[in-house]
């Protein structure tokens, strides 16, 4: 078992191109023994956003803090904390923090062997 504050992995910035001020904090992966998923916080600094992209796996999302939304395509959803989303493999997203607080928010995804199966 690993018992530790999410604070206790540093934040590093999200590399992917059109993101802006988003940094992700991986949390359980496979280096700590995870073997079927991952958990990473991802927080989104006011006027900050992940670019709209799509992946094969799913996500699993819950909103700690903040407010914000996410795009599916063309929709917008609305985002708060308790806020719950899932997204399904080959779904276009983003996410968007329009408001003055930092969004935070959890997401799990199957580690690369999983989603391989």
């Amino acid at each position: 078992m690993i018992v530790k504050h999410y604070t206790d992995i540093p934040a590093k910035p999200v590399a992917m191109t059109g993101t802006l001020d988003v940094t992700v904090r991986e949390v359980i992966t496979p280096r700590t023994g995870a073997p079927n998923f991952s958990m990473r916080i991802f927080e989104v600094a006011s006027g900050g956003h992940t670019s709209l992209h799509e992946h094969g796996y799913e996500h699993e999302i819950l909103i700690l803090e903040g407010r914000g939304e996410v795009t599916e395509g063309q929709r917008i959803h609305e985002l708060q904390p308790g806020s719950t989303v899932y997204i399904k493999p080959g779904t276009p997203h983003q996410f968007r923090n329009p408001h003055d607080t930092m969004l935070r928010f959890v997401c799990l995804i199957p580690n690369p062997e999983v989603s391989r199966l």
